[in-house]
This record gives structure tokens, C-alpha cells and sequence, in this order.
């Protein structure tokens, strides 16, 4: 009797997928645990160290479009292992930091080399993953970004009481060099040409990758692109989802260390809680949006209103967070908030690959530089906000009035099966 072909080489990949984003949302976040540290070493105040965390923003939209364009042009097999590397020596080069200036320029580098991370991301599961399955996928992988602060938040956090401020962002660094070399080696563009890939695994995928040198040399259809109704749809609550997720990435750590006066270790604990809380909603968005694919292959009902209905809902739990001033009420709206708010993340990133299949990177490229936008703006304006009122809770109600704005673009205009790009 023949022995059966393995056919799940395709979720080894995932896995690898969500190992990286674990990686790069602990490096880009990790600075949000010295906040206390700087402002003693440095005299930073809320809105100068606001400046700091947004240069990351301006180095990320400066290389997220382009990012994308390099990604479809030269595949996620060596663009995404050399992003890591040198992001990682960015994450290095924060632990010798001095002065405003400098932690401003390695900032904004660091933003630059992370910049093709969501479009090699988005490539990848569009190459490897049917169309049934991509927001399970995409779910598996995106789910690392709230575990990051689970995982990532305790560990950075004994790193700085323990070890350093600078230490910490030594020890970090040298974990994506490592998966740089196990992608490289393990990934190939087209899962045709991958030797681990089975026949009977080929038959599963089912539309085949484009990433041959013919296919490379294809114009992008950019009037599409920045044009189609529902990618602008899609990049405005993006806009609002990174608003959102530089908020709580980069100043929930100040949060509770000066509206609930807890100490740096007892930080990273508490936060565990809401990040694990939006870990499950992002994963179960995945399933969700993929179930409701498969049961009725309309994308207006398994991403747009999975977007909407989450965003509003993440919108009121935020207001609610504005007015509440004790811990573990807190840490009830905060983590229902951030649940919503990070449900629609698969969603997201299936529209760009129903409406845009083959040039999903460089349509996620997009829609990433709408998320570095918000990561340009959201800093900026929560350490002005702090400053100028001494507490937290108009940064809130910022983060939920954009939110809602987002609600209403979804719903009148976000209707991804009207019209998809051209077969290229």
C-alpha cells in the first residue's frame, strides 16, 4: 500500500510567518518599556519621546509602497531574511543610543528596514494559501502580534529592571538573524519548486503562484490600485487599526505606570492580559472571516462586516476606558477594546489578496504605510495629549473618534466583490 504524501508543508511556513511578526513586534516595541529610563537619563519629555516612537512611522512609510514593489518583484525568500537582518542590527544600534537625535534616526531606520515585513507577509500567503484558506492562515500569522506583549512584555521588562535598558536591546536583536537563515533555507516562492511540497499538498493550493521571471517583469496596475473603492475603504480602517495598535504597542507600559502607579515588572504581567484577550479575537476574526467565505463566497459579508462590527465595537469600549480610572475595570474595557480592535486584522489583509491577488504585495504595501501613518500620527499626538492634560483619557477618546470615522468608510464603501483586478 502506497504511503500517503504529507500535505501540510504549507502550515510549517505559516508557522515560520508567525515567528517572525512575534519577532518584529517585540523589537519595534520594546523601547516602550524604557520610557521611565530615558526620561531619567535623558529628560525626554512625553511629547519629545512621542517624536522618538513616531520617527519609527515616518521610516515605515517611506518603505512599506516600495517594500511591497520588492517583495513581488524579488520575492519574500530574499527580501524578507535580508529586512530582518538588518532591522535586527537597527534594534542592536538602539542599545548604544545617545541623545534625541540619535535614538530619532536609529528609529526611523529601524522603520525603514521593517518596512517590507506585511507585504512579504501578504505575498507569502497568497503564493502558499487557497483562497479558503487564507485568513486561517493569515490569522496563525498576525496572531503573534498581540502575543508579542504577551510573551514579549514580561521578558522585556525583567531584561530592563534586571540587566539595562541597553542590554535588553542587545539580547533582542540577534533572535531575527537566526530566522533569517531557517527562512531562507526552508522557503521557496512558489511552493511548486519546493522539494518538502507533495503532489497531493500542490493540488490543495488552488491557484498557482505567479513569481516566475516573466510574471516579475509586469507593470502594477497603480490607477487600480489606488482607485478600487473598497482598497480605499480598507486602507482608511487600517489607518485607524494602526492608530490603534502604535497606541497600545508603544504607550500602554506609560499608561499603567503613571495612571496606575504599578511598577516595570508588574507592568509586563498586567499587560499580558488584554494582549492575550486580542490574540484569541484576531485569531477567531481569522476563522471567522474564512467560515463565512466558504459558506457563502461573498467577501462583502465574511471581511467588511467583520471589519465594521468589530471597529465599532473596539470605538465603545475605548470611550468607556476614557472614564474609568480604576485597575481592574481598566483592564476590562482595555482588553475588549483591544480585542475588537485587533478581530478585523486577517480581514484586512484577504481583501488585498481577493481584489489584488497578484500584486498583493505591493497592494499591501499600500495599505501598511496607511498603518505607518497611524504610527506617524498616534505617538505624536498621545504624548501632546499627556503633556497638555496630564492623564490619559483624551488619547482615548482620539483613538475611538477615528476608529468610529473608519466604521462609516467600511460601510458605505468597502465592497470588495464588485470589481477585481485583471488577471495579470
Amino acid at each position: 500500500m502506497a504511503k500517503k504524501q504529507k500535505t501540510n508543508y504549507r502550515w510549517f511556513i505559516a508557522s515560520l510567518i508567525f515567528f517572525i511578526t512575534l519577532i518584529n513586534f517585540i523589537d519595534r516595541s520594546a523601547i516602550s518599556f524604557v520610557i521611565n529610563p530615558l526620561k531619567q537619563e535623558f529628560g525626554f519629555s512625553d511629547t519629545e519621546f512621542g517624536l522618538i516612537l513616531s520617527a519609527f512611522g515616518v521610516g515605515y512609510i517611506f518603505m512599506t509602497i516600495l517594500g511591497g514593489w520588492l517583495v513581488d518583484h524579488w520575492g519574500p525568500r530574499i527580501v524578507w531574511p535580508l529586512a530582518a537582518i538588518t532591522w535586527s542590527l537597527c534594534v542592536a544600534l538602539l542599545g548604544i543610543a545617545g541623545g534625541f537625535w540619535g535614538f530619532i534616526w536609529i528609529r526611523f531606520l529601524l522603520g525603514v528596514t521593517e518596512g517590507p515585513h506585511f507585504p512579504a507577509i501578504t505575498r507569502s500567503i497568497s503564493n502558499w494559501l487557497s483562497p479558503e484558506e487564507r485568513a486561517t492562515a493569515l490569522g496563525i500569522g498576525l496572531v503573534a502580534i498581540p502575543l508579542s506583549a504577551v510573551v514579549g512584555a514580561p521578558i522585556t521588562s525583567y531584561l530592563v529592571a534586571d540587566f539595562g535598558w541597553r542590554a535588553m536591546f542587545f539580547i533582542i536583536s540577534s533572535v531575527g538573524v537566526v530566522w533569517a537563515i531557517v527562512w531562507y533555507f526552508c522557503f521557496t516562492d512558489r511552493p511548486e519548486d519546493c522539494k518538502h511540497v507533495s503532489l497531493e499538498e500542490r493540488k490543495l493550493i488552488a491557484t498557482p503562484s505567479l513569481m516566475n521571471s516573466e510574471k516579475k517583469k509586469t507593470k502594477v496596475d497603480w490607477r487600480f490600485i489606488l482607485t478600487h473603492p473598497a482598497l480605499i475603504a480598507n486602507n482608511i480602517a487600517y489607518f485607524a487599526f494602526g492608530y490603534m495598535l502604535f497606541f497600545a504597542t508603544l504607550w500602554l507600559p506609560g499608561y499603567f505606570l503613571s495612571q496606575h502607579n504599578l511598577n516595570l515588572k508588574s507592568v509586563g504581567w498586567y499587560l499580558t492580559i488584554p494582549w492575550l484577550v486580542g490574540a484569541i479575537f484576531l485569531k477567531a476574526g481569522g476563522f471567522l472571516s474564512d467560515y463565512l467565505y466558504k459558506k457563502t463566497g461573498s467577501g462583502r459579508l465574511a471581511r467588511s462586516h467583520l471589519i465594521w462590527i468589530s471597529q465599532l465595537l473596539a470605538a465603545v469600549f475605548f470611550v468607556l476606558l476614557s472614564f474609568t480610572t480604576t485597575l481592574w475595570p481598566s483592564i476590562f474595557c482595555l482588553s475588549l477594546g483591544l480585542g475588537f480592535g485587533l478581530m478585523p486584522q486577517p480581514a484586512f489583509f484577504s481583501v488585498n489578496i481577493d481584489v489584488a491577488k497578484h500584486r498583493a504585495g505591493t497592494a499591501q504595501g499600500l495599505t501598511s504605510s496607511c498603518l505607518s501613518l497611524g504610527g506617524i500620527v498616534g505617538p505624536i499626538l498621545t504624548g501632546w495629549l499627556i503633556d497638555l492634560t496630564g492623564n490619559y483619557q483624551g488619547a482615548f477618546l482620539l483613538m475611538a473618534g477615528i476608529t468610529a470615522f473608519a466604521v462609516i468608510a467600511v460601510i458605505l464603501f468597502h465592497h470588495p466583490d464588485r470589481e477585481r483586478a485583471p488577471a495579470y
